[in-house]
């Protein structure tokens, strides 16, 4: 039987994404969590923390980089792989800074994604 890869939690506000990515992920065997807001995911935490996150930037109130500075700032460290479909001068560079592994920008491939996943973790 197939082993199981990895917990990943995936934060974003539509809908659809997060289901496309749900499937995607248990598809190649990884173990998916969606949220639809940071702070629905902040309550998970208190259950179980992922091995690996992947973070839409633009959400609304609370949006991706300010989860990523949350979680810094309460010291909980999780592999990040950014996802956004706005690559704003500057952006990718304040997502590195605040420790995201990875920066993707949509439309992306499947292959791109589970392997920033992979690359992601592995640092761990």
């Amino acid at each position: 039987m197939p082993e199981i890869k990895l917990f990943v939690a995936v934060v974003d506000d539509d809908q659809s994404v997060r289901k496309a990515l749900a499937r995607l992920l248990t598809a190649n065997l990884y173990t998916a969590e969606t949220y639809g807001s940071a702070q629905e995911f902040l309550e998970s935490l208190k259950i179980r923390k992922p091995q690996c996150l992947v973070l839409d930037l633009h959400m609304p109130d609370f949006g991706g980089l300010d989860l990523q500075h949350h979680l810094n700032g309460k010291g909980i460290k999780i592999p990040t792989v950014v996802v956004t479909g706005h690559d704003e001068a500057g952006l990718r560079k304040r997502c590195e800074d605040a420790g995201a592994a990875a920066f993707l920008v949509k439309p992306l491939t499947s292959a791109a994604l589970l392997g920033a996943i992979d690359r992601a973790a592995a640092v761990q």
